[in-house]
């Protein structure tokens, strides 16, 4: 078993706006300081999310809860902005004080924050950022990424269960007796090199 999948995370939709709104799923967030109140996330270099965010510096994050489906993850983590609008025909959510948009349906929470500082990661930017609102919106539990993967994920099918690939850095699973060379993780974007085959 990989060890690191014995961290726990969290998982997020992250948000910003610049010519049109957009957002990803991240599981990489912590609150560093209180004093001041600074939190940290980090994001893959290809997400359109990651150009909005170093282009306008600010940028929200809402906190998924138990109640959170498979469709919504889906809508922000499986699809690139860049190709489609992330908001069409999608009604849950509202325009928090800084202009960007926070999720409604299946959040507890969010933050809204300004990057103070970045830092490049290689795949990855790192951004440090102050904390400017944090708004609660019901008390239902966070969820976890291992809470994901045993309550919303949808399940392999008996028919289905025969050769499956597992991205080692977020666990998604890809269905398949081969794995194609160019593919990219839809969950954390990384590539097939991630992957490790496994029968099931």
């Amino acid at each position: 078993m990989n060890v690191m999948f014995n961290i726990s995370y969290g998982l997020y939709i992250l948000t910003a706006k610049d010519k049109k709104m957009n957002g990803c799923v991240i599981n990489a967030l912590s609150q560093v300081t209180s004093t001041p109140n600074r939190i940290m996330i980090a994001v893959n270099k290809n997400n359109l999310t990651t150009e909005q965010i170093l282009k306008t510096k600010k940028f929200n994050v809402s906190i998924l809860n138990e109640d959170a489906t498979f469709d919504l993850i889906k809508r922000f983590g499986f699809a690139d902005g860049r190709n489609s609008s992330k908001f069409d025909n999608f009604s849950d959510f509202k325009i928090a004080k800084n202009k960007i948009p926070y999720i409604t349906q299946g959040t507890n929470s969010y933050i809204s924050a300004k990057v103070v500082e970045v830092r490049d990661l290689g795949t990855h930017y790192e951004f440090l950022a102050e904390v400017t609102d944090e708004v609660s919106l019901n008390d239902k539990p966070s969820i976890t990424y291992a809470y994901y993967q045993s309550h919303i994920k949808p399940k392999l099918k008996a028919s289905q269960k025969k050769i499956v690939y597992v991205c080692s850095v977020c666990g998604y699973v890809y269905e398949g007796d081969t794995l194609p060379e160019d593919f990219i993780c839809p969950l954390c974007l990384h590539d097939a090199t991630y992957f490790e085959k496994k029968g099931i």
